[in-house]
């Protein structure tokens, strides 16, 4: 309901960023406390850690014995680029984008990579590329979850079991919160910093055997970074997917990591986590419903995103204002709500259409959620008060 006076209670944790995510309930600095600080990651000690988080990430997401898991640098940036440079150019490229990261995908292989034939299929903030037309004879690149504009796939059904292209997923706001298909996923990349709230800067990517096969047959016209690199004399660097990393990793991160993952086990693997991260969307869902000045920016409820949950203010008098004022009010909001330590970090991205961006992963409290509804409802009733007495 809306209202011009403050709710009496305040979020037990007021972190809905969707990137870093929030830390998940009950962490606190005691859980690196048996961190190898100071060590080297090649050493026997740090180096089974490494492979302990590999392993780990594997048995909560199910991931097949043949496909190849390793940590990597750079976040999920750095794994989805990896991919890109180390395996695109044996054929076409169908690029899908609908948000900001997808666009980014887009430049790097249209604009860098220069892919003769690449094709981008494209929609705009709110809808989803046209699945239906993707090339399978292509390598095709896309976002599972578009993180910012809210939007993911329905499901794999629309990636051809017989493709001869191999398909290349940045899902770094899916993977814990979301079912994907390994068998229709021949490269997906994430991120330690999104579902889970692990720290940032290490990737991961997951290589299906067509993914391997091409690694090994295949070679790039163009140099590879060192950090790009995953062959090795047309040979697979396996030590990679078992703890050797190409760089040097954080420890301090690693046991983060490995804390988050054990946490993940103790509430019941993954379904549990993509049970919360359904619960804690079907809380904004539930308001949005009851609320008129407020809508989805996903417009179909098959495409809306449980993690990265996008808002755009419906309010007609504020809808008819051009989009630099819309985003005026809207930061205006978030700040009212980042000023009483209620939500930090909730507006829109940058590139996104005016709003906001509340993050429901599964370290997120559903409690906390419908705490902030309330809240959301009070900035807005206060800061359509404001506009109207400053004018």
């Amino acid at each position: 309901m809306i209202t011009e006076e403050p709710p009496g209670l305040w979020p037990a944790n007021a972190c809905f960023s969707s990137g870093p995510c929030s830390k998940h309930p009950g962490w606190s600095f005691e859980a690196l406390k048996t961190a190898l600080v100071g060590r080297s990651h090649r050493a026997k000690e740090p180096k089974a850690r490494l492979k302990r988080a590999i392993d780990e990430t594997r048995e909560i997401l199910g991931i097949p014995a043949l496909h190849q898991l390793g940590i990597v640098p750079a976040s999920d940036t750095g794994a989805l680029e990896m991919a890109l440079w180390s395996l695109l150019g044996a054929r076409g490229v169908d690029i899908l984008a609908w948000e900001s990261f997808g666009e980014g995908w887009v430049s790097d292989v249209v604009k860098e990579l220069k892919i003769e034939g690449a094709r981008t299929l494209r929609a705009d903030y709110g809808d989803i590329a046209d699945l239906a037309a993707v090339n399978f004879d292509n390598d095709v690149v896309f976002t599972w979850n578009g993180t910012t504009s809210g939007v993911r796939v329905p499901n794999s059904d629309w990636i051809a079991a017989d493709r001869k292209g191999l398909t290349i997923c940045d899902a770094t706001s899916a993977a814990f919160a979301q079912r994907l298909d390994w068998e229709k996923l021949d490269v997906m990349t994430f991120s330690w910093q999104k579902v889970l709230g692990g720290e940032a800067a290490h990737g991961m990517i997951v290589l299906g055997p067509r993914a391997v096969e091409r690694l090994q047959t295949y070679v790039p016209p163009w140099p590879l970074p060192k950090i790009f690199r995953l062959v090795k004399n047309g040979k697979l660097i396996e030590g990679i997917f078992s703890g050797e990393t190409i760089n040097t990793p954080s420890m301090l991160c690693v046991e983060d990591y490995l804390d988050a993952l054990q946490w993940a086990k103790s509430v019941g693997g993954l379904d549990r986590l993509i049970a919360r991260a359904n619960s804690n969307a079907k809380v904004l869902e539930d308001w949005v419903k009851r609320t008129p000045w407020v809508d989805f920016l996903a417009k179909a409820p098959e495409t809306r995103s449980n993690t990265s949950v996008c808002l755009k203010i419906v309010d007609p008098q504020i809808a008819a204002w051009g989009p630099d004022d819309q985003a005026r009010f809207a930061k205006a909001l978030a700040s009212v709500l980042e000023q009483e330590r209620v939500a930090f970090d909730i507006g829109a991205y940058r590139d996104a259409p005016p709003g906001l961006r509340i993050w429901c992963g599964a370290t997120v409290e559903a409690a906390d959620l419908e705490v902030l509804t309330r809240w959301l409802d009070y900035a807005y009733a206060k800061t359509k008060r404001d506009l109207a007495s400053a004018n």
